[in-house]
């Protein structure tokens, strides 16, 4: 599949298939150790009329001379307020792991600070947020630990971290992302009233379904929960399957789906 060009997007975003008139917006924001480029087949999957923007965390890819973030809060203060200065189009917001509760932080910011509803919320492999996590010092582990849990939930390239110098490279920042959703404590916002759609893998030892069925309570909107087979990283193999999902949630918010076994 041949990857389609990207460009910068301000100083949180990457833009793939930037149109002249895009009809509408999709935000995807990488989980823990992720990056941009995460999400460059994506385009492929969606609509012709949808415009691609891709998170740029700090510390990696063309951010690499950047100091890694250090509070969860702090960058969906940054993210929310530049994406609410761009040209305005209906929105949803995707986040994947750590990026899922990203993006709930960066669309409570829309509609309370902003009065931008998006039009749909989704969010993968990540329990709702006033759910209590089972791991929440994994930043402080050392870094074999680290690496099995990476290991453990399937993770992204998880095999680079076999090498001495690329393990000396990417552990720190997949450290960093830890420290930030580690630390993080959800802000008390009143609900969303935008739709949410929560997606789970059904052998994701991080957030098993019922707990993705949290996000239920966050929303006053229509609620929709997907279960497809897999671990955490379960959009990988289904990543065409996800894309479109997610493309078209806004459609079909409202309609919850039992988990798939």
């Amino acid at each position: 599949m041949q990857h389609l060009p990207a460009v910068p997007y301000g100083t949180w975003f990457r833009r793939y298939r930037a149109r002249q008139a895009p009809e509408r917006r999709l935000v995807c924001f990488p989980h823990a150790g992720g990056s941009a480029s995460f999400y460059r087949n994506w385009p492929h999957h969606l609509p012709a009329a949808t415009e691609l923007l891709a998170v740029r965390y700090p510390g990696r890819e063309d951010r690499f001379d950047e100091p890694y973030a250090t509070r969860l809060t702090d960058v969906a203060d940054e993210i929310g307020t530049e994406l609410a200065g761009l040209p305005p189009l209906p929105v949803t917001l995707f986040g994947h792991s750590m990026g899922a509760a990203i993006a709930y932080e960066v669309a409570a910011r829309l509609e309370h600070r902003h009065g931008v509803v998006p039009q749909v919320l989704v969010v993968s492999g990540r329990r709702a947020p006033h759910l209590p996590r089972n791991r929440e010092t994994v930043h402080l582990w050392s870094d074999d630990d680290v690496v099995a849990e990476v290991h453990r939930l399937g993770g992204v390239g998880a095999d680079v971290l076999t090498h001495p110098e690329l393990r000396a490279l990417f552990l720190p920042m997949l450290r960093a992302d830890y420290r930030l959703i580690d630390t993080y404590r959800p802000e008390p916002h009143p609900p969303l009233s935008a739709p949410l759609t929560a997606l789970s893998g059904t052998d994701d030892p991080s957030c098993p379904v019922e707990d993705a069925r949290g996000w239920s309570r966050v929303t006053t909107g229509a609620f929709a929960l997907h279960a497809l087979p897999g671990d955490h990283f379960f959009l990988i193999p289904a990543e065409a399957e996800v894309a479109r999902l997610t493309a078209h949630a806004h459609r079909h918010t409202g309609t919850a789906q039992p988990p798939a076994r």
